[in-house]
């Protein structure tokens, strides 16, 4: 039977119908499509682009080169004052801001090696065969489908300070109790375990995607040498997962940065103000305070800060930086 599928590259005006003889129906002639048929497929995603993403960006912009108060009707113009004074110190904003980027910070310094590394060893654990392995899939995959609410609001009951059921086990084995969220190192802690329960299994699905595209005949080459485990991990496991592993951190790295729902939840910022992460700040000042300019002028300025250290991770992880040196 003759193939009936267009070959690639060729013109419309080659690309022929069927054959009477090799469907038994009759030859139909093939219409030429519109030069606006591909952007009558395009148009729904390019209306709620520009809906929801391009036009919020170009408004946000013109916000920030206000003093802007949705409260009043008439915004006045102050052009990069909202941008110099998170430069200036004294002025209102200063500290708070700068306070709150820092804590961003240290949450995503203390983050990204347990959210890359944990899943990569249970990615290594479940890629192995064994017996219910996809049941295993679907405990670790779970708490990732829960929301950022019922995280929250789960782990601020376990780890109450009175009747939380974590410190009545400590109680139980004689140890004393812990305020896991009204003191540090325990806030931050409790934040950091709630952020790896919650999201591990993601990552974990992506370094299992990985590790399935790994070709199997460079394990069998291997055995075939006499590789030990740590040999077959370092040279063949690891070079292999680099192009994941580069994806996983910049993705860990932004939803680190991006940190809100969990210390909003579970220490409301506390204490003293120790979790409460940029993001928070910018919430505060832009919704709490209705300073939609100053708050506006934090998120670009966030913005760009995640746009240069996604590019730097990216460039070091993606091997660019070894190539070139």
């Amino acid at each position: 039977m003759a193939s009936v599928l267009p070959v690639v590259g060729a013109r419309e005006s080659e690309l022929v119908s069927p054959r009477r003889g090799d469907t038994g129906r009759s030859p139909r002639p093939i219409r030429r499509f519109a030069w606006y048929t591909p952007w009558l497929f395009l148009a729904p995603f390019l209306v709620f682009f520009g809906l929801f993403v391009a036009f919020p960006s170009v408004f946000g912009v013109w916000i920030s080169l206000h003093n802007y108060d949705y409260n009043f009707p008439v915004q006045p113009w102050v052009g990069l004052q909202n941008y110099i004074d998170l430069f200036t110190p004294g002025t209102r904003d200063f500290d708070g801001w700068w306070q709150s980027l820092g804590n961003t910070g240290l949450f995503v310094l203390i983050s990204v090696v347990p959210l890359v590394v944990l899943p990569l060893l249970v990615a290594l654990a479940l890629n192995r065969r064994f017996r219910g392995r996809t049941v295993y899939r679907a405990i670790f995959f779970a708490p990732y489908v829960l929301s950022v609410s019922v995280i929250g609001l789960l782990w601020r009951y376990l780890l109450d300070a009175q009747f939380g059921p974590v410190n009545a086990i400590l109680k139980a084995l004689g140890l004393p109790a812990v305020s896991w969220l009204q003191t540090q190192p325990g806030a931050w802690v409790s934040i950091l375990v709630a952020t790896v329960w919650w999201t591990l299994g993601f990552n974990t699905i992506v370094f299992l995607a990985g590790l399935q595209n790994i070709p199997a005949d460079q394990y069998e080459a291997a055995a075939l040498d006499g590789a030990n485990s740590r040999q077959v991990f370092r040279f063949i496991t690891l070079p292999g997962l680099r192009t994941v592993t580069a994806l996983i951190i910049v993705l860990t790295v932004l939803a680190s940065a991006n940190l809100f729902g969990q210390p909003y939840i579970m220490t409301l910022g506390g204490p003293s103000n120790s979790t409460r992460t940029a993001i928070m700040y910018i919430a505060e000042s832009g919704l709490t305070q209705s300073r939609m300019g100053v708050a506006s002028a934090m998120g670009y300025l966030l913005g760009i800060i995640l746009v240069v250290v996604s590019m730097i991770n990216f460039w070091l992880t993606s091997g660019r930086g070894r190539k070139d040196s």
